[in-house]
């Protein structure tokens, strides 16, 4: 006999089985939105203003038109939590509120004019590196510490390729380097590592939960 999952009758083998391999997404899916379109808009539009929210944690740097923020950490997480989807529909909101006027940009600036400013391109990759993000955790990368690792310094990279390549349309590629990769990599790394490295503790206490 064949209980529902997590029910004394479905054999212990099997719901270990589907608790190893329990990702993020998977769980916001069985437990928060349910099938349900009204959860769904609202995951995303929290999310949204979860980045609009990590954007405001801003250092404004004298050398480079690119200050120093939380968004592509904040952009990185939502697609680990929410899945490639999701966090692609979030980041692409999110840019829709900016654009539209909205003060969720870096120190609270909004507008049409910030889709061709110096940091368009770092704002145009974020949906691809959301879904990325997303994509890896829909894997279950997350699982282990390596694999968590290489997964989001992946989509961190999408989020450098992108603005590098537009700045570099606006200066040379080894200006837009120096303005928009150099005086960020180490730092980014290093909160991409740590957040990652965080990730297989939560996986553990997902998998505690669907035992």
């Amino acid at each position: 006999m064949t209980g529902r999952s997590g029910s004394p009758f479905e054999p212990r083998s099997e719901r270990v089985t589907k608790a190893n391999t329990t990702t993020f997404p998977s769980a916001i899916a069985d437990h928060v939105v349910r099938g349900r379109a009204a959860a769904n808009v609202l995951l995303v539009v929290g999310a949204s203003l979860f980045i609009a929210l990590a954007a405001q944690i801003a250092v404004p740097l004298p050398f480079t038109p690119v200050p120093m923020t939380m968004q592509p950490l904040a952009v990185l997480l939502i697609g680990v939590v929410l899945g490639s989807n999701r966090g692609a529909a979030t980041a692409m909101l999110y840019l829709l509120e900016g654009f539209s006027g909205l003060p969720v940009f870096a120190q609270g600036h909004g507008g049409a004019v910030w889709a061709m400013a110096a940091t368009a391109g770092f704002l145009w990759s974020y949906p691809l590196a959301a879904w990325v993000a997303g994509r890896f955790s829909e894997l279950n990368w997350g699982a282990t510490t390596l694999r968590a690792v290489a997964g989001m310094l992946a989509a961190l990279a999408v989020i450098y390729i992108g603005g590098w390549s537009w700045l570099s349309i606006l200066s040379t590629p080894a200006a837009a380097f120096a303005a928009g990769v150099a005086p960020f990599l180490l730092a980014d790394i290093v909160k991409v590592a740590i957040a990652a490295a965080l990730l297989p503790y939560a996986h553990r206490l997902i998998h505690s939960i669907h035992r």
